[in-house]
């Protein structure tokens, strides 16, 4: 007999084997696909991390202060860590060294230069001071008869006693009642000097006693003793060696009108009040002020002014000062001390 025709039944079993075998076939396929597609995403994804976390060190790393753009948003970069407090160092002294006697230019300057050079090389006035009174400046000696700058007391004698300047010259315009030479320099600011207290409506300033030498002040000093006895001549006179006036650029002056009155007729003038405010601007200061003989070992002379040339007597002005003593550190000088 023929084999008889396979049963609805097992049919449709076999067409549903066959649809569940390619049923399974296209879950395998997919389940392949979806993993394939995970995978992707999750690696794109790992890849923008990395990248943003790469962008985000940058901009910390970066020195560029300010936002730095990652995609359409505005990221600022993150603040660094706290660093320790530190105190700032401070430069060492050596990054600005002062001038001092082995500096080039004033050694120099000391040479062949000019005093108002060698205050130059120091750097001004102001620094020169400074220099001598920190011992900066052996160099400078303020003993040396022939500089602007020389301290001459009762206890600094002249370098040398016997000192005579190189030149002299007359200021010009001056009434005069005893010597008026003066060393160039000297007498070319007191010209000025006078001229400007004339305009300035102080009067007129006359010339009393200028440059003496060493002979003349020994007979100038014997004249006081003789007449007030040794310790008040002291006060008023110096002995030949320790004289300003031997140096050539001391002067002592008077009041004129119709004629000249004599030192001891200068104080309370309006010519003495116009030189106490106005000596330093033409390079002179009042030498023996009021209140100072326990520092300078001599009564007031408000007639008595000493050139220190024009730096340097604004520097004295400007400091305040009253003394060369002072100015320059220097002990004070009340007597001679024999």
């Amino acid at each position: 007999m023929p084999e008889p025709a396979p049963t609805l039944s097992r049919r449709a079993a076999r067409a549903n084997m066959r649809l569940h075998a390619a049923d399974q076939a296209r879950h395998a396929r997919a389940s392949v696909a979806d993993r394939v597609r995970r995978g992707v995403l999750l690696v794109s994804a790992a890849l923008l991390l990395i990248g943003a976390a790469v962008a985000v060190t940058a901009v910390a790393g970066s020195p560029v202060a300010g936002e730095t753009r990652l995609g359409e948003h505005s990221v600022a970069p993150p603040l660094p860590a706290a660093a320790p407090v530190t105190a700032l160092p401070v430069p060492a002294q050596s990054m600005v060294t002062a001038a001092s006697c082995a500096t080039p230019a004033v050694a120099a300057a000391l040479e062949t230069g000019t005093d108002a050079d060698v205050i130059t090389a120091f750097g001004g006035a102001g620094a020169l001071r400074d220099a001598v009174v920190g011992g900066r400046a052996p160099c400078v000696s303020l003993s040396a008869a022939d500089r602007v700058w020389v301290v001459v007391n009762k206890r600094r004698p002249l370098d040398p006693p016997d000192y005579v300047p190189a030149s002299f010259m007359r200021p010009e315009a001056m009434q005069r009642t005893a010597d008026v030479r003066l060393r160039p320099d000297a007498a070319a600011a007191l010209t000025a000097l006078v001229a400007a207290a004339a305009d300035e409506g102080a009067g007129a300033i006359g010339l009393n006693s200028a440059y003496r030498s060493y002979a003349s002040q020994q007979s100038t000093y014997r004249g006081y003793v003789n007449s007030l006895g040794k310790a008040d001549a002291d006060l008023t006179s110096a002995r030949a060696g320790h004289s300003e006036h031997q140096t050539g650029i001391a002067a002592d002056l008077v009041a004129c009108s119709r004629g000249c009155g004599g030192i001891e007729a200068f104080a309370g003038t309006s010519q003495a009040s116009w030189l106490a405010d106005n000596a330093w601007r033409f390079g002179f200061i009042v030498r023996y002020e009021d209140g100072q003989t326990a520092t300078t070992g001599y009564e007031w002379e408000p007639w008595h002014v000493r050139y220190l040339g024009a730096e340097l007597a604004a520097a004295y002005h400007e400091g305040g000062f009253h003394s060369l003593e002072a100015f320059f550190g220097l002990p004070a000088a009340p007597d001679y001390g024999d």
